[in-house]
């Protein structure tokens, strides 16, 4: 592979995953494009490196949100059944529906998640004095205090985590780009526990995924470790960025990604990608 391959994989890598780490997606949806349109690699190609991208971008972030606490382990392995299954239906369900019409629900999806965010503010349930297993407390870098906030409407956030696993699975696309508006709309998560929590999660579903295309031998291993390392350092640099990152503008500013990646998933649909 020629040095300028590498140090141009090992960019892209560190810049998708300084966004995917900030914002908890985990920078898919920058690899299989640049992958595909500009380095020439097939669809299930891009899609096996990507996987591998995502599973360094996800080690790094996990290390140290785990260790402050920022990622809820539990609801994350919860949010996690239900994803799992909903990738496996959704990898049975696209064999039948046109490409073109699950982009589009996607598109709107990802549309009505930004604009949500914009519009609604956050809104962070106190625990009672007698709480349930679902009530948590976080450490606020930026804040520098310990918050509290109490996890709601469960059912209905296994429900949505596992239709974000059908779509995620069906358009290539992290689930991230779902799990975290529902996390913190629905299920009312502080946004930098919800980035945090997906951030865990994403690994997890990648991991399977890399396994698979590596056993069908579609992982090219040589694009697959210079994404990686450059991965590895973009979420280190992701995690210290994400301290001095407020909950408000982080907000504004994951609905303007919301945006941007609808337009693409858009483009997608239309054959201009």
């Amino acid at each position: 592979m020629e040095p300028l391959l590498i140090l141009g994989l090992l960019a892209v890598g560190i810049g998708a995953s300084i966004i995917g780490t900030i914002f908890g997606i985990g920078g898919g949806i920058f690899f299989v494009p640049v992958l595909t349109i500009f380095l020439g690699l097939s669809p299930n190609e891009a899609v096996a490196v990507s996987l591998v991208g995502i599973v360094a971008t996800s080690t790094g972030a996990a290390s140290h949100f785990v260790k402050t606490g920022a990622a809820n382990i539990r609801l994350g392995l919860l949010l996690e059944v239900t994803t799992v299954v909903g990738a496996m239906i959704g990898a049975m369900i696209a064999i039948y529906i046109w490409d073109w019409v699950i982009l589009c629900v996607f598109a709107a999806i990802l549309i009505y998640s930004g604009t949500s965010m914009i519009l609604r503010k956050e809104r962070i349930i106190e625990p009672p004095e007698k709480c349930g297993d679902m009530c948590f407390s976080y450490y606020d870098d930026k804040d520098g205090i310990e918050k509290n906030y109490e996890v709601v409407n469960v059912p209905g956030g296994l429900a949505v985590s596992g239709a974000a696993g059908v779509l995620s699975s069906m358009t290539g696309v992290g689930g991230g780009t779902i799990k975290v508006p529902l996390m913190n709309i629905y299920m009312h998560v502080p946004i930098k526990v919800a980035t945090a929590t997906s951030s865990y999660m994403i690994g997890i579903t990648a991991f399977t995924g890399a396994v698979v295309y590596f056993l069908h031998g579609d992982l090219l291993l040589e694009y697959a470790a210079a994404i990686a390392i450059g991965a590895l350092i973009g979420s280190l640099i992701g995690t210290r960025i994400t301290k001095m990152i407020n909950a408000g503008p982080m907000r504004r500013y994951f609905s303007i990604l919301l945006f941007a990646i609808a337009v693409i998933t858009i483009l997608r649909a239309g054959g201009f990608l």
